[in-house]
C-alpha cells in the first residue's frame, strides 16, 4: 500500500499575508478541519475550521498566527503513523511534507478509510475478538500462538486500549474453530470483551443455569 499516492494536492495551501476572507470561503464550502499555512515556503501550522466564528475577513492571516495549530506527517511517514496523527488532533484533513519542510498534499481521512476497508483485515472473511489482559502479562507471540495452536488463521491485530494497566487488543481471526480460541484465551487468563461469533462457552453457562433452576425447583 502506498499511501503517498493518495496525497491529494489540489487543495489550497495559505500564506501569512493572505486573507482571512479566503480561508474563511475555503471552511464554508468544504467539510474539512483545517487547512495549512506556511512561511515563506515552509510549513508554519494550520488554522481550525472550529475557528472560524472568530475570524475577520478583513484580515490577514499574519494577525491570527498564534491560532496556528501544530501537526502534521511526512511524505515517507507509514499508514499507522499517519492514523494515529489524524485520531490525536481530530482532524479530517492532514498536511504532508516533504524533507524540506514544504508542504505537498493533504491525506484526507475519508479517502483513507475507504483505502483500508479494501485490506485483507476487512475483506477476509472471519471473526473479531476482543480480549484484554495486564499489560505486564500479555504479548503479540502469545497471543499469534493461542490463535494458531486451534488451526486458525490471525488475520490481524491492533492495540485498541490501553489504560490502568491492562491492555486491549483486537483481533480479527480466521472463522474455523471460533469457540476453541475463546476457550483456550480464557485458559490464558484472557478477559473476552467482544465475539462477533457464537460462544459456546456462554451457551453452556445458559444450559447449566436452567437446568439448576429446574432442580432447584423440583
Amino acid at each position: 500500500m502506498r499511501l503517498a499516492d493518495h496525497i491529494i494536492n489540489d487543495l489550497p495551501v495559505f500564506g501569512l499575508q493572505d486573507r482571512l476572507k479566503d480561508v474563511i470561503d475555503f471552511f464554508q464550502n468544504t467539510t474539512f478541519s483545517h487547512v495549512a499555512v506556511v512561511e515563506q515556503n515552509s510549513f508554519l501550522g494550520l488554522l481550525a475550521e472550529n475557528d472560524l466564528e472568530i475570524f475577520e475577513g478583513d484580515k490577514k492571516i499574519e494577525d491570527y498566527r498564534y491560532n496556528l495549530e501544530v501537526f502534521m506527517v511526512k511524505k515517507n511517514s507509514g499508514w499507522l503513523d499517519v492514523l494515529e496523527a489524524f485520531a490525536r488532533n481530530e482532524a479530517n484533513l492532514i498536511p504532508v511534507l516533504d524533507k524540506e519542510d514544504a508542504v505537498v498534499g493533504y491525506y484526507d481521512l475519508t479517502d483513507l478509510v475507504g483505502l483500508f476497508i479494501d485490506i485483507p483485515f476487512f475483506k477476509e472473511p472471519g471473526g473479531i475478538l476482543v480480549i484484554a489482559k495486564a499489560k505486564k502479562d500479555y504479548s503479540f507471540s502469545e497471543i499469534a500462538q493461542i490463535v494458531e495452536s486451534n488451526n486458525t488463521k490471525l488475520l490481524g491485530a491492533f492495540m485498541t486500549d490501553s489504560r490502568d494497566d491492562v491492555v486491549q487488543v483486537t483481533l480479527k481471526i480466521g472463522p474455523e474453530n471460533m469457540n476453541e480460541v475463546v476457550q483456550t484465551f480464557r485458559r490464558y487468563n484472557y478477559n473476552i470483551l467482544f465475539g462477533n461469533m457464537d460462544d459456546q462457552f456462554l451457551e453452556n453457562l445458559k444450559q447449566r443455569s436452567n437446568y439448576l433452576d429446574k432442580y432447584l425447583n423440583v
